[in-house]
């Protein structure tokens, strides 16, 4: 914006900007990242952190609070910048709407997973009592700065995690990205979402993956931001895994105990009569086409009966199944019965 910049350059004051980026982001971008601000002008402090699912705490975000406290950080025009995947931007996000009540924050993801999921929407949190995301909150950045060449650096694992996020969405919304992602799966994932010249056979098949992506999702939370309403389809994927992931830390990553889940349920989903078997036979053909897992030993019954116990308490004593009724729609369901879950489980574990 000409007027901000103008505003900028004109105040007495320096420009100052804190950011918190990931260890392993800081090793691979961090030498860009100090140019950036060095050439602009801006006086700046980047803290470094190891940010993953098992530091994902409160102690790390008392210790950015200490940091941003040193800098002297003003609260109305100096936005705190989270460069990382989703677990950085969600403690920062935390961080940043604790500090002051509330300091304004900018989302930066350098991850896939990241990029379609924790970028969109206004939580943030950190893990508690071994329980994912216990503690948190609904606070939105003022930007998502979204630049998919962060993620030619990252593992193809982590492509492919991501990809678990996509699917959920083009299961409950959208046949089309569905039909992407059955197509070009193998694609995005030796190219690496990046968008490539003289390939006309894709197209640009990243660039319209992450959009529909982001669209769908934004469709979904935009209306219901703070989750008002429990009926949610973006749950699909969320009602076992968060016990799953937590329980087999770190043998698997989000994206892929998403996925897990979305296998069982699309078995739940067949079970009931929701969904052909043809159907259900292209999701699990296109899940293992992203190189998605389908199924984990540490999925036992007495883990999906414990995590469905710890969904009724916190969705109003009701289930809320968002389940598969085809490719690319899905409803939200309260009645499916132990007997069903179970035969569905029997199902899942001997294909």
């Amino acid at each position: 914006d000409p007027q901000q910049a103008e505003l900028a350059t004109a105040s007495k004051r320096k420009l100052r900007r804190f950011i918190v980026i990931d260890e392993v982001v800081d090793k691979l971008y961090g030498s860009k990242v100090r140019e950036y601000f060095e050439e602009n002008n801006v006086q700046h402090k980047i803290l470094a952190l190891p940010t993953t699912e098992e530091t994902k705490s409160m102690d790390l975000v008392l210790n950015i609070l200490h940091e941003v406290q040193n800098f002297s950080l003003d609260r109305r025009r100096e936005p705190i910048i989270a460069i990382g995947g989703g677990v950085c931007l969600d403690i920062v996000g935390l961080a940043a709407s604790l500090y002051r009540r509330r300091t304004p924050y900018i989302r930066v993801p350098t991850t896939l997973l990241s990029y379609v999921d924790a970028s969109v929407g206004a939580k943030n949190g950190v893990n508690f009592l071994q329980c994912k995301n216990k503690l948190g909150g609904y606070t939105p950045p003022v930007a998502s700065f979204l630049d998919r060449s962060f993620i030619r650096s990252i593992p193809r694992r982590h492509i492919s995690n991501g990809l678990g996020e996509i699917l959920k969405m083009a299961l409950m919304k959208h046949k089309g990205l569905f039909d992407l992602l059955k197509n070009h799966g193998k694609y995005l994932l030796d190219t690496k979402f990046q968008s490539c010249n003289g390939l006309a056979d894709h197209g640009d098949a990243a660039l319209q993956t992450t959009r529909i992506a982001i669209e769908t999702m934004l469709e979904e939370l935009a209306p219901n931001l703070w989750e008002d309403d429990l009926d949610r389809l973006v749950d699909f994927g969320h009602l076992i895994s968060p016990e799953l992931e937590m329980r087999v830390l770190p043998s698997l990553m989000h994206g892929e105990a998403v996925n897990v889940d979305m296998a069982f349920m699309t078995f739940v989903a067949h079970a009931r009569g929701l969904l052909r078997a043809e159907d259900k036979e292209q999701i699990l053909q296109c899940m293992r086409g992203l190189e998605l897992p389908v199924w984990h030993s540490g999925c036992s019954w007495a883990l999906i009966q414990r995590a469905l116990r710890e969904r009724l308490k916190h969705s109003g004593g009701q289930l809320r199944m968002p389940l598969p009724t085809g490719l690319g729609v899905a409803e939200i369901f309260n009645d499916t019965s132990e007997e069903t879950l179970e035969r569905a489980y029997e199902l899942w574990v001997r294909d």
